[in-house]
């Protein structure tokens, strides 16, 4: 509905004001002058102007915007739209959605439908960099012969650190690869002949595997461009369709390679705190398919992630349905530590909003210490959003705010635009002033000087501890029983030492040695103060003559180009390169599991003394084998400390009574020694965080890149899917659509596909990181006649049904009872056999007999992936049975017609004595109610009840439909 044809008939017309003298109009709540306007929480005004100005008694009622009014009232209880003003795609879930709106192109085309009425009706930014692979690192090797001529160290004197390259072309990240008959000790690759590298990376795409000692050193600049340009070669047919997207659809805005990942260009390029449209001005407010999209909260910009079924809805002119959210008041006081930084605060709030119980709630945050903050130190807390299960992690625009708009592309008359607009509707803040408080469900309150410096480990990101407790913390670990925070090693073998050669250097492992530290992307590379102190610590560092052991898999992969900007225009870049965080390209890396095999001498240490060897990164996805199969511990820390770590080359160390390193010539340097002051680097950040660095992303934004611009693609409305294609492919989901529903079918005598246990996460479900030489998925490929370093990974794929249907429940820590060990198989009942996942399914497919899953508490618990919902669909999984459901999860499999069936409190599979072999019969009704009981009947002659989960008449129509994708296909029909 556009407002400028139907003002007239505009429920709330009366409501209009008007700004810059005449020329904007806007819809002031103001005007209902009702009281309970000012007492609402700023984040609940931004969805009631929303509901106010797109109330068009269909999907937007005037009920609705009563309902926000009456938050205090309503909240947890009534359902309500959320039409935000823009979606927002990455490259991994932006591709299926994509994917997804071609097919239904098709699917309409079969109907005689115009396919080009489907194209996004909500503005939609697809950021194409997001997740990035090392190929290659900048190194030189001691000895190693260079095929230039000359000693390679010689080249290199002015990087006394010297590690391995890491050449991977075709992918593959696994550690522990398979041997070859390369003569050089840690060497996994084939050699070349005569030793020569290749001239490029197109000749690179054509020979073997390089083994690392073959290589020349990269130059710093080099290393990203290689990596960039190897990014482009291997996803060159992907890329292709997203420009025909950029072109076949309207209100596509794509964001060309080489540019940045999603949460930087996010904030740094797409926020606009306010919208003008139609000569009218409202609020910015975003969906995106990445859940660290709260980053943007602190800015003073609604938003949250969402699965990319949800996310295609919104596109499509949908709303987002969210129950009326409880908001936490997060009340900040107190004055912060010199030494404690915003990772530091991001842990002790993740603390105590954990412990608070705040899933599903909104947080807002006021207080005096608010102002205290930094706004790049408030998008690094809303940030890790996701981590204590909140929606969103709100800070309402305020003088800070708009202090960091003045740096950014923002012009003067924006800015005044922008204040202006804000105050008018009551949505800017002083945090000083109490009484322009409002009122909250909840008021947690938090003292920023009683935060203190913490790591959050060894496999999970809510298990903190203080850095000063670290060592024993650590021991604490090897002594207990295996499980969250345990490793269970015997006191006899704590002290294990294991001595191994790398390029000719003798070093020794043990229980703690870090083995990979990685500053990544996500976190909180978009915080210069957090960054800018991890520079200054390696300036000092290495001017103390510190350094980071060869062996240990180091890297710096930011999340835009404007972090390189301003470290390198600080000086602090060449420092953090010399001990190995050399920039290696913009995206997510190691994070996903993308870091590059450690070398064999390194791995078989570990494996011969059995050691925990640690990783440490900056990111907040640190779980157990996520980085790297023989790395247990994993550690989340600040960007410093991941230097520090690195330098002292253990966990198992007392910063203050013991030195981080002893230099060539017998000296202690303290981690306190090259500590950089508070002050320091805020002076450092205001002399380097410029608007320049805007200007100049913004510049590189709009003009993208030469491999790009030439980049060809189809020209037409339909897209002509190839079918040899293995990284595009139609998806099924519109198979046989018709233009009415049918009803909802009973599930007769299904099997269990798989028995789960407790916490069951995305990461356990979604294919992610590399696709293991033993797949389902690889056994695909192969087929394909593609060769192992061809597969790439997970999630370049996604926008191949098959490969990534094969890929669910493929995690090599899938905890399935009927197997009794961690492993991505399962028991195919009526055989007897041990099968891989999609084998199993794809047998009980073939045999017509239905599947269900057995879970228990927590299932789906993690990451925002729509093929979390999307791979059970297609392995042909009905109902999911679980003790509890993450509430995100439960969506999604509503979105895709999966029931999530819900135990009834106090049951669970082993209280009903449930072995998981019997056949279960679930008998629906011909008409489904909210949050009705079933009955379900076993071929043992066991009967019980549960609750399936649907929560408003929305999740109703989308399961009649066998999904929303039917559903919005239907609608067009």
């Amino acid at each position: 509905m556009a407002l400028t044809s139907s003002v007239k008939e505009h429920p709330y017309s009366h409501l209009i004001d008007t700004l810059k003298d005449g020329k904007l109009k806007f819809f002031n709540p103001q005007k209902l002058n009702d009281p309970r306007y000012e007492k609402l929480p700023l984040s609940i005004r931004v969805l009631l102007e929303a509901a106010i100005r797109k109330c068009d008694g269909f999907y937007t009622k005037e009920e609705d915007v009563q309902n926000i009014l009456d938050w205090q009232q309503q909240q947890n209880t009534a359902e309500v739209p959320f039409p935000p003003a823009r979606v927002l795609l990455q490259d991994f879930t932006g591709i299926p959605a994509m994917v997804d709106l071609a097919a239904m192109r098709d699917a309409v085309a079969k109907h005689g439908v115009d396919p080009g009425l489907i194209s996004p009706m909500c503005p939609t930014d697809l950021i194409v960099d997001h997740s990035l692979q090392i190929d290659f690192s900048k190194c030189a090797i001691q000895n190693a012969p260079n095929p230039g001529g000359g000693d390679v160290q010689n080249q290199s004197q002015a990087h006394p650190r010297s590690t391995p390259p890491r050449p991977l072309p075709r992918g593959g990240s696994q550690c522990g690869s398979q041997r070859s008959s390369c003569s050089k000790s840690g060497c996994s690759d084939p050699p070349t002949s005569p030793g020569h590298p290749p001239a490029s990376v197109q000749q690179i795409e054509n020979t073997p595997l390089l083994c690392p000692f073959h290589l020349q050193p990269v130059s710093e600049p080099e290393t990203a461009l290689k990596n960039q340009e190897m990014e482009l070669i291997r996803n060159k047919e992907r890329l292709q369709f997203f420009k025909w997207c950029s072109k076949a659809f309207k209100n596509v805005n794509v964001i060309p390679p080489d540019v940045g990942a999603v949460h930087q260009v996010n904030l740094e390029y797409l926020s606009r705190v306010v919208q003008v449209n139609d000569e009218f001005i409202y609020p910015d407010s975003v969906v995106g398919t990445d859940s660290h999209t709260t980053m943007i909260n602190g800015l003073g910009i609604l938003g949250w992630g969402v699965g990319g079924i949800e996310s295609e809805a919104v596109m499509l002119g949908q709303p987002v349905s969210l129950t009326l959210p409880r908001v936490v008041g997060c009340k900040l006081v107190g004055s912060v530590n010199p030494l404690t930084t915003s990772i530091d605060i991001v842990l002790g709030i993740t603390k105590h909003l954990r412990q608070a119980g705040i899933a599903g709630k909104f947080v807002e945050f006021f207080g005096p210490g608010v102002s205290q903050l930094s706004t790049p130190d408030r998008t690094t807390i809303a940030n890790m959003c996701p981590e204590y299960n909140a929606t969103v992690s709100f800070f309402p625009v305020d003088h800070v705010t708009l202090k960091h708009f003045k740096k950014t592309n923002f012009t003067q008359e924006k800015l005044e635009l922008l204040e202006s607009y804000m105050k008018a509707v009551k949505l800017f803040r002083s945090y000083e002033d109490p009484s322009e408080d409002p009122h909250y469900s909840e008021v947690i309150e938090i003292n920023l000087s009683s935060i203190m410096p913490h790591v959050s480990g060894p496999k999970r990101p809510q298990d903190r501890v203080a850095v000063n407790s670290m060592k024993e913390d650590f021991r604490r670990c090897l002594d207990e029983k295996v499980g969250f925070k345990g490793f269970h090693i015997s006191k006899e073998k704590q002290g294990t030492q294991v001595p191994f050669l790398h390029c000719g250097q003798e070093y020794q492992l043990a229980h703690g040695s870090v083995v990979i530290a990685a500053v990544i992307s996500c976190t909180n590379n978009c915080n210069p103060s957090v960054m800018l102190t991890a520079g200054l610590l390696a300036k000092k560092a290495v001017e103390a003559g510190l350094v980071v052991k060869p062996y240990i898999r180091t890297s710096l992969a930011p999340g835009s180009g404007m972090v390189t900007h301003y470290l390198n225009t600080s000086g602090v870049l060449p420092y953090l390169s010399q001990l190995g965080f050399e920039v290696i390209g913009y995206g997510c890396a190691t994070c996903v599991g993308n870091t590059a095999p450690l070398p064999d001498a390194v791995v078989d240490a570990i494996k011969h003394g059995d050691l925990v060897a640690c990783g440490v990164l900056s990111g907040n996805r640190h779980f157990e084998g996520r980085l790297c199969d023989c790395v247990r511990a994993n550690y989340l820390a600040s960007p410093p400390l991941v230097v520090a770590y690195a330098i002292a080359g253990t966990v198992d160390i007392d910063f203050e009574k013991e030195p981080l390193g002893v230099t060539s010539d017998g000296k202690e340097v303290y981690l306190r020694d090259v500590w950089p002051s508070r002050e320091e680097v805020l002076q450092t950040e205001e002399d380097t965080v410029i608007s320049s660095i805007f200007r100049d992303r913004t510049g590189r934004m709009e003009k993208g890149n030469s491999f790009w611009n030439n980049l060809d693609c189809p020209d037409c409305v339909v897209f002509p899917w190839d079918h040899k294609s293995t990284y595009i492919r139609s998806p099924s989901f519109f198979n046989k659509l018709s233009k009415d529903p049918q009803p909802p079918q009973s599930i007769e005598n299904a099997h269990a596909l798989l028995f789960l246990g407790d916490k069951v996460t995305t990461d356990h479900i979604s294919p992610a990181g590399s696709i293991a030489r033993v797949s389902a998925a690889a056994k695909y490929l192969l087929s394909k006649r593609l060769t192992p370093r061809e597969f790439n990974s997970y999630g370049a794929r996604r926008g191949n049904d098959a490969v990534m249907t094969r890929g669910t429940f493929a995690s090599i820590k899938l905890q399935n009872r009927f197997i009794g060990k961690p492993s991505p198989k399962t028991l195919h009942i009526p055989s007897g056999q041990t099968l891989d996942v999609f084998e199993a399914a794809e047998r009980y497919q073939r045999d017509g007999i239905p599947l269900i899953i057995l879970a228990g508490k927590g299932y789906g618990s993690g990451n925002s992936r729509d093929w979390v919902a999307k791979g059970p669909y297609l392995l042909g999984v009905r109902a999911i049975i679980a003790e509890s459901f993450e509430k995100l999860h439960k969506t999604q499999l509503v979105g895709m017609g999966i029931m999530p069936l819900q135990f009834l409190p106090g049951e669970s599979a082993d209280s009903l004595e449930l072995c998981g072999k019997e056949r279960f019969t679930i008998t629906l009704p011909d008409d489904m109610s909210l949050r009705q009981q079933l009955t379900v009947k076993t071929s043992q002659g066991k009967t019980f009840c549960v609750t399936a989960l649907f929560e408003s008449e929305s999740d109703l129509v989308f399961y009649r439909h066998g999904g929303l994708l039917r559903y919005v296909a239907r609608t067009m029909l």
